[in-house]
């Protein structure tokens, strides 16, 4: 452990009475769910000593977010049981004063008396509930245990090395996660493609035991300050109940059925004849270019965008996404940027191992912003780069005086994805390609195969994997416990239900396919985040394009436009200050909605039914 964990400690209560806190009374083992009276407060002005609280919380919660993202950023770039350690201190440090018995029992006071407190002070109080709601000190023990549990999982997948081909135990064959992408990617050799799939899905094996400790201590921490489990806390951040939202999630999934009903048809009926198999109900999942089938990339064999990128040093990726943002009227990254950041595969030879998954970081809830990425010249690079850094310029829009440090995170979590995903959308389309050289005046593409292309490979396929099996999956493993002896069978019925795809042969209970996807692990019970931002970007980009760029929303770009740029910082710089859901209105003049999704892809129904006219749809 390192010393910061204890230096943490007595800078927590040092800070707390420097700032007027009163030394917290709270007998041990005391309950602390129910408001306290106001004798507990400091003085007879209420909102004084809700500023003073807040002044303290605040400030220590900078100091030990850097702490945190540091050590968080050495374990994820650099996996070593001394750096996951160090990783174990910051986050019982950052747990013990989140979920400390004093901040609840004051926030918990503060909040008895609401009504004569301002807005914004409500607000902060409610997030600093929920954020003790998901590491609470009633029982250190068991947050002790959770903490060093998570790590520990993380530890395993981050420094995972999979393997193509085995003799004996023995690997004589290893492969990155890029390198088993490509491979679903390009390959037309089926066998070639399963064992890579096979070999992507070897991880679950050693997290198998892990994902079951953990969904037990996570569920427990929940339910200290009387959350009925792990997933209903995290579905709070809405202010909607587990309910709510699964409804949500089913009713625009149901709106959006006979499109992918379509969609998956003609997947099956192009793939068996890439393939020269006989079609399947099912899509068989090493026939798929994604290794959880949550994209189906490459199947419009006229679109492939990969040949634009191929001859462009790895550095254009990011520096180009940059020069988006900065075409909008946003300001050129900073210099911790391009200092901090790893953006490259680790070079072959290097010892090193980091997280493969692409991510963007906050370190200090300041202005020092960096990103993981192991950027390789491709078309999902391009895409992954420009929506890293929309995380990137949502941070740095918000870390501004007008936006307590408490606050300094998106409207909701969906909205942090939605953005990123707004600008991946509008710089996949045909304009903002061409007005980056890297679609030369003779180059055409075919608007109805873009279409098609990217509903196959983000739009309702994806929304089916987010809204329906990751949702749904860990809404059984947290809220109904689901049986270690159905771990594999109920993540393969929702692939089945909600997807149309299958396992190349039958899967047993011995390893855990869901825990191969990163999320299932380190960023638990929210998948349901990437659908709701599906919702929110296709929301805003309607909006963007009919009422500012005045183009249709299948040919639009933001690039070089500051009117597209204000009217999305304005919505950036207000972070968690206001209701989302009133955001989200104010914006776009309806709330959550499939409704702009299934117009962006309605021209494609007609199209499908015809491609597929003569065969048995359905899954």
């Amino acid at each position: 452990m390192r010393r910061v964990a204890l230096v943490g400690v007595f800078s927590f209560l040092s800070l707390a009475f420097a700032c007027g806190a009163p030394e917290p009374r709270i007998p041990p083992g005391s309950a602390i769910a129910a408001p306290l009276p106001r004798a507990v407060l400091a003085s007879g002005n209420l909102q004084q000593d809700a500023k003073l609280f807040l002044e303290f919380y605040n400030r220590a919660l900078v100091d030990m977010t850097a702490e945190l993202q540091d050590s968080e950023w050495k374990a994820s770039t650099d996996v070593s049981d001394a750096h996951a350690g160090e990783r174990v201190g910051a986050e019982q440090v950052m747990a013990g004063f989140t979920g400390s018995a004093y901040v609840v029992a004051r926030a918990k006071a503060l909040l008895a008396h609401a009504t004569e407190l301002d807005d914004l002070t409500v607000r902060q109080l409610r997030v600093i509930l929920l954020d003790a709601a998901g590491a609470p000190a009633t029982d250190r023990a068991l947050l002790g245990r959770r903490i060093a549990a998570e790590a520990k999982q993380s530890a395993t997948q981050d420094g995972y090395v999979y393997c193509l081909q085995r003799q004996g135990t023995r690997c004589v064959k290893t492969a990155t996660a890029n390198d088993i992408d490509d491979v679903l990617r390009s390959s037309v050799d089926l066998g070639v493609r399963e064992n890579a799939w096979r070999a992507s899905k070897d991880i679950g094996k050693p997290l198998r035991a892990g994902i079951l400790d953990l969904r037990d201590l996570r569920n427990a921490t929940s339910k200290q300050l009387g959350y009925s489990d792990f997933y209903a806390l995290q579905v709070a951040d809405y202010g909607m109940t587990t309910d709510e939202m699964m409804k949500l999630l089913d009713d625009s999934l149901a709106e959006l059925r006979p499109l992918l009903t379509q969609l998956q048809c003609y997947a099956r009926k192009t793939l068996a004849k890439r393939y020269k198999q006989k079609e399947p109900t099912l899509l068989p999942a090493h026939w798929i270019g994604n290794r959880w089938a949550q994209s189906w990339p490459g199947i419009v064999d006229s679109v492939n965008l990969d040949k634009l990128f191929t001859s462009k040093p790895p550095a254009y990726f990011p520096e180009q996404a940059e020069k988006y943002y900065v075409s909008m009227g946003f300001d050129p990254l900073p210099k911790s940027f391009w200092e901090g950041s790893d953006l490259y595969p680790v070079k072959k030879g290097d010892a090193r191992h980091k997280n493969s998954h692409a991510s963007a970081w906050h370190m200090d809830l300041e202005n020092n912003v960096r990103s993981l990425m192991s950027v390789e010249p491709n078309e999902d690079w391009f895409l992954t780069a420009h929506h890293e850094l929309g995380h990137i310029y949502y941070y740095l829009s918000y870390a501004i005086e007008s936006v307590p440090p408490v606050l300094r995170r998106g409207a909701n979590r969906a909205f942090h994805e939605g953005v990123g995903e707004l600008i991946s959308l509008s710089v996949r389309q045909e304009p903002y390609l061409r007005q980056v050289g890297l679609l030369g005046a003779s180059d055409k593409l075919d608007p109805t195969n873009m279409l098609l292309d990217d509903a196959l490979s983000k739009g309702p396929v994806f929304f089916a994997f987010s809204a329906g099996t990751m949702a749904h999956y860990e809404h059984d493993l947290y809220s109904a416990n689901l049986p270690a002896t159905e771990l594999n069978a109920r993540w393969w019925k929702y692939v089945a239900e909600f997807q149309g795809v299958a396992p190349p042969s039958q899967r047993d209970e011995s390893t855990c396919d869901a825990c191969s996807k990163t999320h299932i692990n380190d960023d638990p019970g929210q998948y349901y985040d990437y659908a709701l931002a599906t919702l929110i970007k296709h929301q805003l980009h309607e909006h963007f394009c009919k009422d500012i760029v005045h183009a249709d929303p299948h040919a639009c770009t933001y690039y070089q436009n500051k009117q597209v740029g204000d009217a999305l910082r304005k919505i950036l710089a207000l972070g968690d200050t206001r209701d989302w859901r009133a955001v989200l209105r104010e914006v776009t003049g309806e709330d959550i909605s499939v409704n702009a999704m299934a117009r962006y892809y309605a021209p494609l129904i007609e199209v499908l039914k015809k491609e597929n006219a003569g065969k048995t749809c359905g899954f």
